[in-house]
């Protein structure tokens, strides 16, 4: 770990979703899908704490109860100014470095994160954070961003446009000129895989997934799924037909 720098995972989690209403405290295993996103990022070797980033919205009380039933930090903000509700997240807990990580990424890989952190902290005098998403060679679902607070309080200044205060890094990428990301890139290219939740077709793959891998007090990691899904590659086409939906401008 980094001890000169506070490293924060903020996950951003609401209730409503469009395609799959409440997905985040759906169940998976006897555990809702965000408490596996936590717990599973709870064992990177970097990070000093794990916030949720939730809204103001009525419906989000349940993930303020479950925050406070799990012990979990969390901040309620604006459902549809990201940027801002993760700014004042950061923030609020004197953020050096953020981790973003989102709440349907069930099968989010602790390895891959301090991948993408060390990354970061190796190359942080020449670029303003790290990104496996930049080229994608990692399943769709175990994206995970790093920034340094100095690059989100500038996003936070300077975009002004409405699908760029909703996700929160689409600025950074869309001004190349201006940040600098380095590109966390994978030896084989994975990127075929769909291991996120969006559609019911997309929990029912993730719940199969841990029924054959899960056990508590254990994590399961990337190469376990890959293995898994040689030994049974009928899985793979549980979500095949399932599409992303894209940021709209």
């Amino acid at each position: 770990m980094d001890k000169e720098s506070n490293i924060i995972v903020i996950i951003q989690a609401r209730m409503g979703s469009t395609r799959l209403p409440g997905k985040i405290l759906k169940d998976i295993e006897g555990k809702s899908m965000l408490w596996h996103v936590v717990n599973r990022a709870r064992y990177s070797k970097n990070i000093n704490k794990i916030i949720i980033a939730t809204t103001t919205n009525k419906d989000d009380d349940q993930v303020e109860d479950f925050c406070k039933t799990h012990n979990i930090v969390f901040y309620r903000g604006s459902e549809n100014d990201v940027l801002d509700r993760y700014y004042k997240t950061a923030k609020l807990w004197d953020a050096d470095i953020i981790v973003r990580i989102t709440s349907d990424c069930p099968l989010i890989d602790p390895e891959v994160i301090d991948k993408v952190i060390y990354s970061y902290l190796k190359n942080k005098n020449n670029f303003n954070g790290a990104s496996n998403i930049i080229k994608r060679t990692y399943p769709r679902g175990l994206d995970t961003e790093v920034i340094s607070f100095n690059t989100l309080e500038r996003v936070w200044k300077e975009a002004k446009e409405d699908y760029q205060r909703e996700h929160v890094t689409a600025f950074i990428y869309e001004c190349g000129r201006m940040f600098k990301l380095y590109s966390v890139k994978n030896d084989e290219d994975l990127s075929h895989y769909r291991w996120t939740v969006d559609e019911e077709k997309d929990l029912k793959f993730v719940r199969e997934i841990y029924k054959l891998l899960y056990i508590e007090e254990k994590i399961f990691l990337m190469k376990d799924i890959l293995s898994l899904l040689e030994r049974k590659p009928f899985l793979r086409d549980i979500n095949k037909d399932v599409g992303q939906k894209e940021i709209i401008k």
